[in-house]
């Protein structure tokens, strides 16, 4: 770690040992906003979206000859097929095609391709469509009235979604809480920034060339000085899990990276997580000139990187 004159005028700590400890010490248990929870805009603006065709669907709500009324509402209306897949499909992603394997017990495997999208719509397909919502459960759903309208199921199915996303709230919610504390330092200091900042983004704006461990990188932050430019990663771990590890191994390698290059890395990282991670959290700090905790940037620390 590279010690700078805060940890001692500010802090009061006088060697890397004191500012690790600080470092663990200050961990903050939580950083949960309001957009934790369910976001209703989008779940009721997702629901919306399928609410006339749902409504139709209503009508086979408890029908006796389910098979017979469903094959005659998908002749007439055949574009209802778009949201069949939404009554039993949890990913998300609003997928029409599904290749399913239905047979794999007389040692070869035995595929059939479900599609639901509009077209012209064959008897062969509208078997298809059937035999996908027999065996998918749609069907017993409606036949035995387990629900009693397909629009207010379809918003718990949306809420449930939304709250899946919530594994990814933790980061984006440290994202735009060290966000604002980047861009007060660069508003101060009248530096720019840029945000999820890939090599390409960053050569765009600033015409500089940085290096970059994966393809995939995005920084999360970069900023530019008016002598270097600031590369920033950041992370917040509420709970203990491998994927702390294989971060700090991540960024260590990263560090050596940049620095060859002649950038410096700041690695932002917060979460009582790290209480069963010090090791590797010690390892990459006493090799990175930089890591910070959210206490460091409520004490400005940004300022003494300049």
């Amino acid at each position: 770690m590279k010690f700078m004159s805060v940890y001692s005028e500010k802090f009061e700590l006088n060697n890397k040992n004191e500012v690790f400890d600080f470092l663990i010490s200050n961990l903050k248990s939580s950083i949960l906003t309001w957009s934790y929870f369910v976001n209703w805009d989008k779940v009721f603006t997702n629901t919306r979206k399928v609410e006339i065709a749902l409504n139709t669907l209503n009508y086979l709500i408890g029908k006796e000859d389910f098979d017979l009324e469903f094959i005659n509402l998908i002749k007439e209306q055949p574009q209802l097929i778009e949201v069949i897949p939404l009554l039993a499909v949890r990913d998300g992603n609003n997928t029409k095609e599904f290749e399913i394997l239905v047979n794999y017990k007389n040692n070869r495997f035995e595929y059939r391709t479900f599609k639901f999208t509009k077209g012209v719509m064959l008897e062969s397909d509208l078997q298809l469509c059937l035999e996908f919502v027999i065996k998918s459960g749609i069907k017993n759903l409606l036949v035995d009235k387990k629900i009693k309208n397909l629009v207010d199921y379809i918003l718990g199915v949306e809420a449930g979604l939304d709250s899946n996303g919530r594994k990814n709230r933790s980061g984006s919610a440290m994202e735009l809480i060290v966000e604002h504390f980047i861009a007060d330092f660069c508003e101060r200091h009248k530096f720019e920034y840029l945000t999820q900042a890939t090599a390409e983004k960053i050569y765009a704006a600033w015409g500089v060339s940085v290096p970059v461990d994966k393809s995939s990188r995005r920084y999360d932050f970069a900023v530019k000085t008016s002598e270097e430019i600031l590369l920033f990663e950041t992370n917040y771990y509420g709970g203990p899990g491998s994927k702390l590890k294989s971060t700090a191994g991540e960024y260590r390698d990263l560090y050596k990276i940049l620095n060859d290059a002649g950038f410096r890395f700041i690695w932002i990282t917060d979460g009582l997580g790290w209480n069963s991670a010090k090791y590797p959290l010690r390892e990459t700090f006493d090799n990175n000139d930089y890591i910070f905790n959210l206490a460091m940037l409520e004490n400005n620390i940004l300022d003494e990187l300049i």
